[in-house]
């Protein structure tokens, strides 16, 4: 701030004073950069037809809770694996399908047993 002007740049303003031209900020050094993009968190959700597809794979005593479980499983894979990251569980889903498959097969011998000890009792006629 001056009564009379020091240069270019200087501008007097309406109290009849002579003020510096504004500065600006200068710019960061060479080899200097900004900080680094940090990606935003992603709340990851477990998918609920894999909750489904174990619990109902844990009654393998049922053929239907079987069944519910193989389709509810081989779904929720699918979701997850096109989710991009948002959703998981393919641990769950994995035992629904085991565990799905794996009361099939008991039910499978279970009812071969069954019509195979029918024939035979059936043949000895008792």
């Amino acid at each position: 701030m001056s009564d009379q002007s020091q240069g270019p740049g200087w501008w007097m303003a309406s109290d009849g004073k002579w003020y510096p031209p504004a500065s600006n900020p200068a710019p960061p050094p060479p080899g200097q950069f900004a900080a680094p993009f940090q990606p935003a968190y992603v709340q990851r959700s477990t998918n609920g037809m894999a909750i489904a597809s174990m619990v109902l794979g844990i009654g393998v005593f049922w053929v239907i809770t079987s069944i519910l479980a193989l389709v509810f499983g081989y779904t929720a894979r699918k979701q997850i694996a096109e989710s991009q990251g948002t959703q998981q569980g393919g641990g769950m889903a994995t035992a629904g399908i085991v565990l799905g498959w794996t009361g099939l097969g008991i039910m499978a011998v279970v009812v071969a047993i069954t019509i195979l000890g029918g024939a035979a009792r059936t043949s000895t006629g008792y």
